[in-house]
């Protein structure tokens, strides 16, 4: 397995997304045997970064990835974040320092383990000074219950002072063919700073896989029918892009999925990106892509792809992402 390195921390090159094992997604918690079988043969086939969050579910998702992994956690850089959800009794996004420990403690005892590899500020708490919550991360590092410390979708300003107290390993963001809202200022940081970066959502919530055509094909409780890049006209606009990336796999005789991945993965060697899916077959698939190379001519293509239409979350979820 190609590795990345994400400052101080060896990982697999790609790693795994457990959400939409548990939640958000058509079909999520439907069969969690499946869906640890299918984290074994991640690990089996050298996958060491598998990502997971206390909101999943909630707390079901780092109870699934918890039983997934007994008996092999050595072999695992198990990631998971705070924050959306408050212990303390405060309303909305909660990073204060009391909120961090009791976090951590619950995590600990869902994901069975006595320390987390990888702890991530799931966002930014406007109400919490970013250096109050990092001096409570430090402190668990400190304690041994977090080894590394990262921030998801942060903004250039607040990496900066993050890192100021305790050295930052990575950053988790939004990034992919469709979503490259890092590239202006977030990655020029984390590159002058040495910390490396995570994207979610690589293949674009399965849209850049080819696999989806119609909202049909998703129940009504998937939070995609809530994305306006999935709702209205945006959708059969967004169909152009994806038919751009098939014509490339097509010549390849790759998978738009691996197409995408490729692409990302071209991106530099300090970027680990974490495609979720609950099927081996999937994941399998998404595995191919290390084998895959692009020509200067197909990246030079696929990076000035057709614009995707409508923004990559609701507003809600857009208010929250890239605070400075």
């Amino acid at each position: 397995m190609q590795q990345a390195r994400l400052r101080d921390l060896d990982v697999s090159r790609l790693g795994l997304g457990a959400m939409g094992m548990s939640t958000g997604y058509t079909g999520a918690g439907e069969d969690e045997a499946a869906s640890i079988h299918t984290i074994q043969r991640a690990l089996d086939l050298g996958v060491t970064l598998i990502d997971t969050a206390e909101v999943y579910g909630p707390y079901t998702n780092e109870e699934l990835v918890g039983r997934a992994i007994r008996g092999r956690r050595d072999a695992v850089v198990v990631a998971t974040k705070f924050g959306l959800i408050s212990h303390t009794g405060r309303e909305g996004l909660d990073s204060s320092p009391a909120n961090v420990r009791q976090a951590v403690d619950g995590s600990l005892q869902r994901l069975g383990t006595d320390h987390i590899d990888l702890l991530y500020q799931h966002r930014v708490d406007p109400a919490t000074p970013i250096e109050e919550t990092v001096g409570a991360m430090a402190e668990l590092v400190a304690e041994g219950k977090v080894r590394h410390l990262g921030l998801s979708e942060a903004g250039p300003t607040t990496i900066r002072r993050a890192h100021g107290v305790h050295p930052l390993t990575a950053v988790q963001s939004e990034y992919s063919l469709w979503t490259r809202d890092p590239e202006p200022a977030v990655l020029p940081v984390l590159r002058e700073l040495g910390i490396g970066l995570v994207p979610y959502s690589p293949l674009g919530r399965g849209f850049l896989t080819g696999a989806l055509r119609s909202l049909d094909q998703l129940d009504s409780s998937d939070w995609r029918r809530t994305s306006p890049r999935f709702m209205g006209e945006n959708f059969a606009v967004n169909l152009r892009l994806v038919a751009e990336v098939e014509a490339i796999a097509a010549d390849i005789g790759a998978t738009p999925a691996q197409v995408a991945l490729a692409w990302l993965l071209a991106q530099g060697e300090d970027i680990a990106p974490i495609p979720g899916t609950k099927h081996v077959a999937r994941l399998e698939e998404n595995l191919g892509a290390l084998d895959v190379t692009l020509t200067a001519g197909q990246l030079e293509t696929l990076t000035h792809l057709t614009p995707p239409a409508g923004d990559h979350h609701n507003a809600a979820q857009m208010e929250m992402i890239d605070r400075s």
